[in-house]
């Protein structure tokens, strides 16, 4: 790999991200505030990604990869996708929101695949050189943080205003990408090895059904912290909540890292045990934080994103790769895409709307504590039966 493709792997990943996380941890805020949108609403914006990571499976495997060059469907979707933003600024109730963002979603969600395959086409070791490149993006989502925090506008349309011209940006930028041609020649698949339905085969293994229930359930809880935690700090009074929420991404850079001495002394089971309870604490603390002589406890629970994510989300990834047989490995891994960011991301943001809903006060003002609550207590019962259950039978 040449500086040059380095340079243009690394600029794309860092804007591909950027444009996520430029609107996406703010989006509650700017909804419940500006808009006035109640709870539920929000949990369905929300959703609208998880039913787009449902989809978008399907719209690689069967259409992107068979009849596009992969840059070039890049660059067109993150046009349209410009577009759509740009057209969510201009409107102010629920149902036309609500259609532009699914479009959006339906464009965006594809695009995330898409920027890894072309990365790994241009890759001699995808293993070792990846990782480098793919951190990009999680600089870019903090760089976006800081500024949309810096520039005071987490409750305006700005927010969709600034993502869609870097959307606009990239989109061109991705006719200059390395030329990766549609894959005519590939054995056809079927519509259930796209979505990874073939490795349904595996829940016949008990450890590899209890790793994928406990997948979904544990990620009804996590969408309460990506729907509604921006929105909390606001309403707490935190001011720059978007560039403090980014050092949740700057810990997860930072347990990526050694995430690898974890793993060899602990294995599969106790890493996820953690990562659930870092889940658990940090609803917690968030339940019982301020923003004032509490408030370290805001920023702790900020801050264990990165253990939530790395050592759940990571090592469940890896534990499909290794239970899997050849054969069955990338079915496996779209089959737990499709159960966590997908159908369990859905599931936890129509829950965590419904709750929000429940306690809320009046306008701009909800009982917290009992919102966090809820989560925390969930969470708990997700890890007492995952304790109970998963027997880890993979040595690390």
């Amino acid at each position: 790999m040449t500086l040059k493709v380095r340079f243009q792997l690394s600029s794309m990943m860092l804007l591909q991200y950027f444009v996520w996380g430029s609107w996406y941890v703010t989006m509650g805020t700017y909804l419940m505030q500006t808009l006035k949108f109640d709870g539920e609403q929000v949990g369905h914006a929300y959703g609208t990604f998880a039913i787009a990571a449902m989809i978008s499976p399907f719209f690689i495997g069967m259409i992107a990869d068979k009849y596009f060059a992969t840059e070039r469907l890049l660059g067109t979707l993150h046009l349209i996708g410009a577009v759509l933003l740009f057209a969510i600024t201009q409107v102010d109730s629920f149902w036309p929101f609500y259609m532009l963002l699914l479009a959006y979603a339906l464009c965006y969600t594809p695009t995330i695949a898409l920027s890894n395959s072309l990365s790994f086409s241009q890759l001699k070791d995808p293993g070792n050189d990846f990782p480098s490149i793919r951190v990009l993006g999680t600089i870019g989502w903090i760089i976006a943080g800081l500024i949309i925090g810096f520039m005071g506008i987490e409750d305006k349309s700005t927010v969709f205003t600034i993502a869609a011209a870097i959307s606009a940006v990239l989109g061109l930028y991705c006719f200059t990408m390395p030329h990766v041609p549609p894959k005519k020649d590939e054995e056809k698949k079927s519509f259930a090895q796209i979505l990874g339905l073939d490795a349904l085969q595996l829940f016949k293994k008990k450890d590899f059904a209890i790793m994928i229930i406990s997948s979904i359930l544990i990620c009804i809880p996590l969408m309460f912290y990506y729907s509604f935690t921006n929105p909390f700090l606001n309403e707490s009074g935190m001011s720059n909540a978007a560039g403090k929420m980014t050092m949740g991404q700057m810990s997860e850079i930072i347990f990526m890292l050694v995430m690898p001495f974890f793993f060899k002394r602990l294995g599969v089971k106790k890493m996820i045990i953690i990562g659930m309870s870092a889940w658990i604490v940090r609803y917690l603390l968030f339940a019982y934080g301020n923003n004032e002589a509490l408030v370290w406890m805001l920023y702790l629970g900020i801050i264990l994103h990165g253990i939530c994510y790395d050592f759940f989300f990571v090592t469940g990834q890896i534990f499909v790769d290794r239970r899997a047989p050849g054969r069955l490995r990338n079915s496996a891994q779209g089959l737990i895409t499709f159960a966590t960011y997908g159908l369990g991301f859905y599931i936890g943001t129509l829950a965590s709307g419904k709750i929000v809903d429940m306690y809320a006060i009046e306008e701009n003002l909800h009982n917290w504590e009992m919102i966090w609550m809820a989560p925390a207590v969930f969470s708990v019962l997700v890890l007492i039966f995952f304790m109970i259950f998963f027997k880890d039978k993979l040595k690390a």
